[in-house]
């Protein structure tokens, strides 16, 4: 199994050389990483080059095109899709390769925040359900490459909750899998907002999303609660 691991950034200079040196230190030797950007105006792609990332310069900003853009400049058979902001499990691969052969086509891992608030602890403990309504793209995502090419990719016209709508379409090819193990993730944009104001608006975000409304309003809404 080849992995290609995809990280889509915008301005993540604070953050991305700390976890591409993770990567190296827990890579496979043949694993890709190629870091999708989407025109970070900070020093994002110098510093994701000088730490031997492939840097995709990406023609449109924005989650769902940079990870497709990222996932059709790598190679490798599994690609995995991972925030700037979080760390997978030491073991990774070998947790992936082995859900892999076990049949599931895609999957992700259980979340912990880097943050010992006790709704934070509780938010996370909930990830271990296979429930999609909890699913967050902090939780990273593994896929078949024939699975998500099937899928179509992620859906390139969504502002918000990129990482929740494809999952359903991949379940219905393959097998999707929550793998115990957690990554970590940070929690920064708890701190900056406010954890419950924060959490609050997520549900409110879902239940529009649900409910259908477009995302040119479900975007002013999220830039709305996250005012500060």
């Amino acid at each position: 199994m080849k992995l290609s691991i995809v990280i889509p950034t915008y301005n993540e200079a604070a953050v991305i050389r700390s976890l591409l040196h993770y990567l190296q230190r827990h890579a496979s030797p043949g694993t890709e990483i190629i870091v999708a950007d989407g025109g970070s105006t900070d020093a994002t792609r110098d510093i994701a080059g000088a730490q031997g990332a492939r840097v995709h310069l990406c023609r449109h900003k924005g989650r769902g095109p940079q990870m497709n853009a990222g996932a059709a400049a790598g190679t490798g058979d599994v690609l995995y899709f991972l925030h700037a902001d979080t760390f997978p499990p030491v073991g990774f691969e070998a947790y992936i390769n082995e859900a892999i052969q076990q049949g599931a086509g895609s999957g992700c891992f259980r979340l912990r925040f880097d943050s010992s608030h006790w709704f934070l602890r509780l938010n996370a403990w909930f990830t271990r359900f296979e429930v999609d309504a909890i699913r967050f793209g902090d939780q990273s995502l593994f896929a078949r490459r024939d699975v998500f090419l099937r899928a179509g990719g992620f859906g390139e016209q969504l502002l918000l909750l990129e990482d929740q709508e494809i999952i359903g379409r991949l379940r219905r090819l393959a097998p999707f899998k929550v793998l115990p193990q957690q990554v970590t993730t940070s929690a920064r944009k708890y701190r900056e907002v406010g954890v419950y104001r924060l959490q609050a608006g997520y549900i409110l975000i879902y239940g529009l999303f649900r409910f259908g409304m477009a995302q040119r309003r479900l975007a002013r809404i999220y830039k709305w609660l996250l005012r500060r």
